[in-house]
């Protein structure tokens, strides 16, 4: 399992109004480079996006799906391809005037299940510190409130 944190300098509200926004998903996601709307009305539950991700020369074509959508929490279901379905779950903390967000993804079906392992997590955890610089970039990027 990886489960990496990231401390971003903003409040909650502004890292909702960023993951609440498929049209932001490529500019923060590691991999992809095209996502287009799916089912629903993201980022209600059961709601979807499709992506295209890039792995070296290989183009793979998914979905991600929310599976939960709280004041604290967003849990997605990505359809990957040939490694099936991995859970990716972000907890977010209010932290002080920050938010304080929790990645955790693991595989859940298929190919990514069978072969998990130590190996792949040390990938992610290299994925997951450069995606969360990224959505920590897009989120203090955000224009300020001046209500």
């Amino acid at each position: 399992m990886a489960v990496r944190h990231q401390l971003i300098a903003r409040e909650p509200s502004v890292l909702w109004a960023v993951l609440g926004d498929k049209s932001r998903y490529t500019d923060w996601v590691v991999g992809t480079f095209d996502s287009s709307p799916g089912d629903g009305r993201w980022p209600e539950v059961g709601s979807s996006i499709k992506y295209t991700a890039r792995v070296g020369p290989k183009q793979f074509h998914g979905r991600m799906t929310v599976r939960l959508d709280a004041p604290r929490a967003l849990e997605l279901e990505a359809h990957g391809g040939p490694l099936d379905t991995a859970r990716i779950a972000f907890d977010v903390r209010p932290w002080g005037d920050k938010t304080l967000v929790i990645l955790d993804e693991h595989p859940l079906r298929g190919l990514g299940g069978m072969l998990h392992n130590t190996v792949l997590d040390a990938f992610a955890q290299i994925r997951h510190r450069s995606m969360l610089r990224r959505l920590a970039e897009v989120v203090e990027g955000m224009p300020q409130d001046t209500g």
